[in-house]
């Protein structure tokens, strides 16, 4: 996100800092055409995973001192549910998707899944972030909602959608 030299110097560190890790490609766009290819080759992960088997696709936002403790977290997570999770990322500003693979039909790795989907809720609202960077709460993410935010947050929230909607005909039983 920072301009000029700084810019370089910030992007420059995360490649170092994945290779050192132990990352098997990283690479840092020089250019508007190489940037586009990376941005294009993100954009195909989502369908290569699919073909491994059902994805629940999360969103999770934490501040971006506290990526790498939750990428831990979500190694830990993954490894405590036995679930495969590959995490896809906007580093640069916190955001982070998690994309959580089960096998066709196997409802026992489903359970699994969705409980480490809660978990990882859980670490981001620990690591001073929020259940959702930029999907939206949606029904998945309620109970996730309702663990991250104030009990007056709640309140406010409720008394917007009841000035806006008295009459709860604008996607009635859903959260709020």
């Amino acid at each position: 996100d920072a301009p000029g030299d700084a810019g370089e110097a910030e992007a420059r560190a995360v490649v170092e800092a994945f290779e050192s890790a132990g990352a098997m490609w990283a690479a840092q766009s020089t250019d508007d055409a190489e940037a586009e290819a990376l941005f294009m080759a993100r954009r195909l992960a989502y369908p290569a995973l699919e073909r491994l088997g059902p994805v629940l696709t999360e969103d999770i936002c934490v501040p971006r001192s506290a990526v790498p403790a939750m990428l831990a977290e979500v190694e830990a997570i993954a490894a405590r549910n036995d679930v495969r999770i590959a995490t896809i990322a906007h580093a640069g500003d916190g955001n982070l998707h998690p994309l959580l693979l089960t096998p066709t039909g196997d409802d026992v790795a489903r359970v699994r899944a969705q409980s480490a989907f809660e978990q990882l809720l859980d670490a981001a609202i620990a690591l001073g972030g929020t259940v959702t960077g930029e999907h939206g709460v949606g029904l998945l993410k309620r109970s996730g909602m309702v663990r991250e935010l104030d009990p007056g947050s709640l309140v406010m929230q409720r008394a917007v959608k009841q000035a806006l909607d008295p009459l709860g005909v604008f996607n009635p039983g859903k959260v709020l």
